[in-house]
């Protein structure tokens, strides 16, 4: 059953005092709650502060479901949230409002949208296209048509796939076979490339890697790729995934290099860098070990790993990350350079949110809720919350960002990037 209920705006006055207009950090944070226990919840920071730790229910009314684990910018206008445990994609407005829900995609995994379209990667076997149910032996990638929030084509890739990443008009796609310790089937070791506009399988990028699990942080045509291993005798691992060689046809080893880290948790930094925190755990033990790293992409594909992995970060974030119990998010405003950690601390409390100037000066933590673990930058040209600039307004900030939020370096022709909060298609001169 697919929800698409359209909700008008709630009064603000259930949300405490907005700042002003001037607010240049404007932070939503998923917090996933307890698996199974109905209690996801958003966390908004503004400035300094937590606005609120269950914004979603106080701007609408009713809770936002059962273990959110992604969150995207659709555009300037629209963020669609994988609320995975509910089986639905809940559509927001930038001031929290609910839009819609779409119900036909479960276990929902990953997001990533070009503008018009939302992708979205689903452990499930089944879909329902343009109102007909679909069925799949393995995983698949579900196309939802913003303008009707109807699930519009789905395609199967590898089992339990997870990370999306969406380039020049593919679609990456990061398989994990993460169910193999309970079903019938082996770990994946695949990036399954979709085109976006027929959603057809055109490649599957051999690595030999198993498990790629988790989000994947993307920097131009670069991708950072987790996998944690087996938790037994594969040790933990990432991977820098090239696309552009992928599109110009290379063969499967020249389109990656994989790093001895982990990157369980990772982002991309204002300069194009990855920032990871690399977490692995083994049954044998019973112990995590965690690596902290700064990545050029470029330098580790130039050198085929040799060099572009480094241990420093900006000022004191190296070890202030080192003191948290428990990482669980790594998060860098594209529209600001500030610096963002959270931890789960015990995995059923208030976890905390951490924050950090560009330069890597401490500013302070915050509590958030159980599990903070995704995040989503807002523009700070767009206003306070509930403000929309008008069309008209005149604004200086020159940056394109893609519609994820992240600085875009090297535009690519007939792509859609935002640009003073507003969505273009970018023409080379």
């Amino acid at each position: 059953m697919r929800i698409k209920t359209f909700i008008y705006i709630l009064s603000l006055s259930l949300l405490p005092t907005v700042l002003p207009a001037t607010a240049q950090e404007k932070i939503i944070v998923l917090d996933e709650g307890s698996w199974q226990s109905d209690n996801g919840r958003i966390s908004y920071f503004e400035d300094g502060r937590i606005v609120s730790n269950e914004w979603f229910r106080q701007v609408n009314g009713h809770k936002l479901g059962d273990t959110p684990n992604d969150i995207v910018q659709v555009n300037a206008e629209l963020l669609a949230i994988a609320v995975n445990w509910s089986n639905i994609i809940q559509f927001i407005r930038p001031d929290g409002t609910a839009v819609a829900a779409t119900e036909d995609v479960p276990n929902n995994r990953k997001l990533a949208s070009d503008g018009r379209y939302v992708y979205i990667s689903s452990y499930g076997h089944e879909c329902k296209v343009n109102g007909a149910m679909e069925y799949f032996t393995k995983g698949y990638v579900a196309k939802i048509d913003v303008a009707t929030f109807d699930v519009v084509d789905a395609v199967e890739v590898g089992y339990e796939p997870e990370g999306i990443a969406l380039y020049r008009g593919k679609l990456f796609v990061a398989n994990t076979g993460g169910y193999a310790f309970q079903e019938d089937h082996e770990y994946e070791t695949t990036v399954s490339v979709i085109d976006a506009a027929t959603m057809k399988v055109e490649r599957n990028v051999e690595t030999n890697i198993i498990n790629l699990y988790g989000k994947m942080s993307q920097s131009g045509q670069y991708l950072c790729i987790n996998s944690p291993g087996d938790y037994y005798d594969v040790p933990a691992c990432m991977m820098i995934f090239d696309c552009q060689a992928v599109i110009e046809g290379k063969p499967d080893p020249e389109c990656f290099q994989s790093l001895e880290y982990a990157a369980t948790y990772n982002c991309v930094n204002t300069d194009g860098r990855f920032f990871a925190i690399g977490s692995r755990f083994s049954y044998y033990t019973g112990d995590y070990t965690f690596n902290y790293i700064s990545v050029d992409p470029v330098e580790v594909m130039a050198t085929k790993g040799a060099k572009g992995v480094s241990e420093t970060m900006p000022g004191t974030v190296r070890e202030d990350l080192m003191k948290i119990q428990m990482p669980y998010g790594i998060y860098v405003n594209p529209y600001t350079g500030y610096i963002y950690a959270t931890d789960a601390g015990e995995f059923v409390a208030a976890g905390g949110l951490y924050q950090w100037t560009p330069e890597g000066e401490f500013l302070g933590t915050h509590q958030v809720y159980i599990n903070p673990a995704h995040f989503l930058a807002l523009n700070p040209n767009r206003g306070a919350i509930g403000e929309i600039a008008a069309e008209e307004e005149s604004l200086s900030d020159a940056t394109i960002y893609n519609l994820q939020g992240m600085r875009v370096v090297n535009p690519v022709a007939g792509q859609i990037y935002i640009q003073n909060g507003r969505k273009f298609i970018y023409h080379q001169n």
